[in-house]
């Protein structure tokens, strides 16, 4: 049996997962059963759209935070934060913090897209 070799582990928007889910939908007319859960759970969240997605990556990339890793930027993009205390539960699953004027910077990008 073949041992699959991990090359690369990047985080992915929900935004996107829905994206690919509905190309597997359309290309392979059934989803199995984990494609199902996976495609219930993100109906549920409803994402951002590919448009409002990207913009407000841009944002947070832009505003050029040493302590602000992709994975967070995703975490942000999934969830949208609306107060420092909800963005402060976000990233508590990692050892980052972040200056009042950081999360004042954040807050305000996912405000201007919500």
């Amino acid at each position: 049996m073949p041992n699959p070799e991990l090359i690369e582990e990047t985080p992915v928007p929900l935004s996107d997962v829905k994206d690919q889910i509905e190309k597997i939908e359309t290309r392979d007319k059934e989803l199995n059963y984990r494609s199902n859960k996976t495609k219930e759970y993100l109906n549920t969240f409803q994402p951002l759209s590919k448009e409002k997605k990207d913009e407000l990556q841009k944002k947070l990339e832009g505003l050029d935070l040493v302590r602000l890793k992709p994975a967070h930027i995703v975490k942000i993009i999934d969830f949208l934060p609306t107060t420092a205390e909800e963005l402060k539960v976000l990233l508590q699953a990692y050892p980052a913090t972040l200056p009042k004027k950081d999360i004042d910077g954040i807050l305000a990008a996912v405000k201007e897209i919500k």
